[in-house]
C-alpha cells in the first residue's frame, strides 16, 4: 500500500532531526510520495533542500501563492519563473485566488493566476489551485482558460456537490484533506457522493490537522486519518483508497 500526500508544506520543518523523524512516521504509515508546493520565491530553497534530502519521496511544485501576490508580484513571478527554468518540477502551484484575507488584491491575483496557467500550458504541467472564499472568481478564470491542456488539482476542496461536479467537468481532481474529518464541515457529505476516481488525498501540513490531532500542527504522516475517513465514507478499506488516489496522482503528475 502506498499513500500519496499531494499537497504538503513539509519543508517548513528545517531541523534535520525533527524532519527525519517526521519522515519516518510517514513511512510507518505507508505515505511514500510527497508533493511540495512553494508559496513565494523565498520558500523555493526550502523545497529543494527537502527534495535533495529525499529524492525518491519528494516532488517539487513551484508557483506564487495568491496570499503572496503583493505590489511586487511581477518581480516575484519573474524569480519563480527563473527557478522553474532551472529545475525539474511536477506542477505549477500553489496558485489561485484567496479573498479571505485581502479582497483589494483581486485584480493582481487574477493576473498572476492567468500568467501561471500560461506557464503550465507551455510546460505541459498540471496546476494546483488554492481557492478560498473565491470559487466563482476561480471558476471564471478556469472557464476562460479551458482547453485540452488545462488540468490539475483543486487543492483543499471545500465546496458543494454541484461545485465539485463543475470542477470535475473541467478535468480537475479534488484535493481532500483534514477538513473531511471535521464534525460540522459538511465536506463528508460531499465526498461520499464523489467517485474515488476524482479524488486525491492531501494534508496541507502544517495546516488543517485532521481529527484526532486537530489543534496541533499537521504533518504528512497524519494522511492516514484522512484516508481512513474517506474509506469509511465510501464503505471500503484504506488500501483501496490508497490504490485509487495514488493512481490518480500518477495520472496528474506523470510520476
Amino acid at each position: 500500500m502506498v499513500l500519496t500526500d499531494t499537497h504538503t508544506h513539509f519543508y517548513y520543518e528545517t531541523d534535520p532531526v525533527k524532519r527525519d523523524a517526521m519522515m519516518d512516521r510517514c513511512f510507518q504509515n505507508n505515505i511514500k510520495r510527497l508533493f511540495l508546493p512553494n508559496v513565494d520565491s523565498a520558500s523555493i530553497p526550502l523545497v529543494f533542500d527537502l527534495v535533495h534530502a529525499y529524492p525518491d519521496v519528494c516532488y517539487p511544485m513551484l508557483g506564487l501563492h495568491p496570499c503572496d501576490v503583493k505590489d511586487n508580484f511581477e518581480e516575484e513571478l519573474a524569480n519563480i519563473e527563473d527557478a522553474i527554468a532551472g529545475n525539474k518540477i511536477y506542477a505549477i502551484g500553489e496558485i489561485g485566488i484567496d479573498l479571505y484575507w485581502d479582497k483589494t488584491t483581486l485584480d493582481k491575483q487574477v493576473e498572476a493566476f492567468h500568467t501561471q496557467i500560461a506557464w503550465a500550458k507551455k510546460l505541459d504541467l498540471p496546476i494546483v489551485i488554492h481557492c478560498r472564499n473565491a470559487f466563482d472568481e476561480v471558476y471564471k478564470v478556469l472557464l476562460e482558460e479551458n482547453d485540452e491542456k488545462l488540468r490539475g488539482i483543486f487543492h483543499c476542496f471545500s465546496g458543494t456537490v454541484e461545485q465539485a461536479r463543475q470542477v470535475i467537468e473541467l478535468g480537475f481532481y479534488l484535493g481532500i484533506g483534514g477538513v473531511v474529518t471535521y464534525k460540522n464541515s459538511g465536506l463528508d457529505k460531499v465526498v461520499e457522493q464523489i467517485d474515488l476516481k476524482n479524488i486525491v488525498l492531501e494534508t496541507d501540513s502544517p495546516y488543517l490537522t485532521p481529527v484526532p490531532f486537530r489543534g496541533k500542527p499537521n504533518e504528512s504522516s497524519y494522511l492516514i486519518h484522512v484516508a481512513q475517513k474517506v474509506a469509511d465514507l465510501h464503505q471500503t478499506d484504506v488500501a483501496a483508497v490508497a490504490d485509487i488516489t495514488t493512481a490518480n496522482s500518477k495520472i496528474i503528475f506523470g510520476v
